[in-house]
């Protein structure tokens, strides 16, 4: 796709009469951490997209219509934008934290391996909120409501016909939406209280359920 792309560029220009300009790649990249339900979006397929962009472009194989060239190529970004608001997958296209830790190795780090692959994360770096279990239905959709009245915060996946709505439960549309305001505040502890309500956990919730 990336090759068809820049070849289509190529065409297209060449067409025009500006065959011999040089092609930029502005913006690419791919987050490493995403809403739940949301598919696709984590550490590993962050690293194995930037990784083979970065090796591809670098390899200076080139692509069909353009053989044995590299390409100027910008990465998107250098870091998370933890204060993005917005949906989760916003805030996390970056190679590193915004304490300078790297979220993975994309083949960039001096001294590191160029093969890339997940770097270690302090445990901070993977914490999800969701309902405790025994609180009621009435103060999770309290949490509801309060989560997804607070700007920046996108509760559209668990509307009818969202991504998410699924499972059709108080409960399962309160993780989403307690753990959307937990990501959205900075992942701090206390922004997951929820009036005791709430419980932070190191285990992802796009695979377990919480009853």
């Amino acid at each position: 796709m990336f090759d068809a792309q820049m070849d289509a560029v190529f065409t297209a220009m060449n067409r025009l009469g500006y065959g011999d300009v040089a092609i930029t790649i502005g913006e690419s990249g791919w987050p490493s951490a995403g809403d739940p339900g949301q598919l696709g979006v984590n550490i590993e397929d962050a690293e194995s997209y930037n990784g083979n962009l970065i090796r591809h472009v670098t390899s200076g194989n080139g692509t069909p219509l353009m053989p044995n060239r590299t390409f100027e190529t910008y990465v998107f970004s250098l870091f998370n934008e933890n204060l993005k608001p917005g949906p989760t997958a916003e805030r996390n296209f970056g190679l590193f934290r915004p304490d300078f830790t790297p979220v993975y190795n994309a083949g960039v780090l001096r001294g590191g391996s160029q093969g890339g692959g997940p770097m270690p994360a302090p445990i901070s770096a993977f914490k999800w909120c969701v309902a405790k279990g025994g609180a009621s239905d009435e103060s999770l959709q309290a949490n509801i409501d309060y989560a997804c009245s607070t700007s920046g915060i996108d509760c559209g996946p668990i509307q009818a016909g969202g991504a998410c709505f699924l499972p059709n439960t108080v409960r399962a549309h309160a993780n989403y939406a307690m753990n959307a305001y937990f990501q959205f505040a900075g992942r701090h502890d206390f922004d997951c209280d929820f009036d005791k309500t709430g419980v932070v956990t190191t285990a992802n919730p796009n695979y377990v359920m919480f009853n």
